[in-house]
């Protein structure tokens, strides 16, 4: 028969092992919680990747939004490379960019009239031009495979060329096939340009581009490639 010494101990005993069981449960909880707040944290920044399709929470951006892809009327020829004029946008976070590409389309020979920052964030590659540039346009776009065309209302033959996260680079010479001679394809899916109300110009408005974003020069007449469009 316990004393009531021995009882009041036991009942001592019983109260700190339920309490010591609580904390543990409580603590396992409590870092559950935690780990799952950090992870949620870092899918929702896109630090990591989520194990399941995030369709439902991107949000749809007008800038990528697929537009018509206009067909070439037949026998177009590629536009000589110093007839083209690019503004050359960065579309992305990445410092340099616009000016990166701007040197190397001067290198390949076309005109870049400006570089700057693009006022909205692109994901893709973009060549925004005029029903005057759709050629122009169809001749850059042969050095960016994965851009996308996008027509709007301007009135001249000038192209925008918005740098977007998916830009890599340019294709390598040897992999663009323009010959002066030959009339370019059109791409897989066009429409009649006809058929097409063409989008408004993209507000290409930024604020002041940084040093190394600064406007690139035109390549001087003198130093100008005397065969703009490479043999295929």
């Amino acid at each position: 028969m316990s004393t009531p010494d021995q009882a009041k101990r036991e009942r001592a005993a019983r109260r700190r092992h339920k309490q010591e069981r609580q904390a543990v449960i409580f603590g396992v909880l409590i870092a559950f919680l935690a780990v799952s707040g950090l992870a949620a944290a870092a899918v929702y920044t896109g630090a990591i990747d989520p194990p399941f399709e995030r369709g439902f929470t991107a949000k749809e951006s007008e800038d990528d939004k697929l537009t018509p892809q206009p067909c070439l009327a037949a026998d177009t020829l590629p536009v000589p490379y110093s007839s083209v004029t690019v503004r050359v946008l960065n579309a992305t976070s990445r410092p340099g960019l616009a000016s990166s590409a701007a040197d190397e389309l001067i290198s390949r020979g076309f005109v870049v009239e400006t570089t700057g920052n693009a006022s909205k964030a692109y994901s893709g590659v973009q060549i925004s031009f005029g029903a005057a540039g759709l050629a122009s346009a169809y001749t850059l776009a042969a050095h960016l495979p994965e851009a996308r065309l996008y027509y709007d209302d301007r009135e001249d033959a000038s192209l925008d060329l918005y740098l977007g996260d998916s830009y890599a680079g340019f294709a390598d010479l040897e992999a663009v096939l323009l010959d002066p001679a030959v009339a370019m394809a059109s791409v897989e899916g066009c429409v009649l340009i006809e058929t097409i109300t063409p989008e408004p110009q993209p507000t290409t408005a930024a604020p002041e581009a940084p040093a190394d974003e600064a406007p690139a020069e035109e390549v001087p007449a003198e130093e100008a490639p005397a065969e703009d469009v490479p043999a295929g």
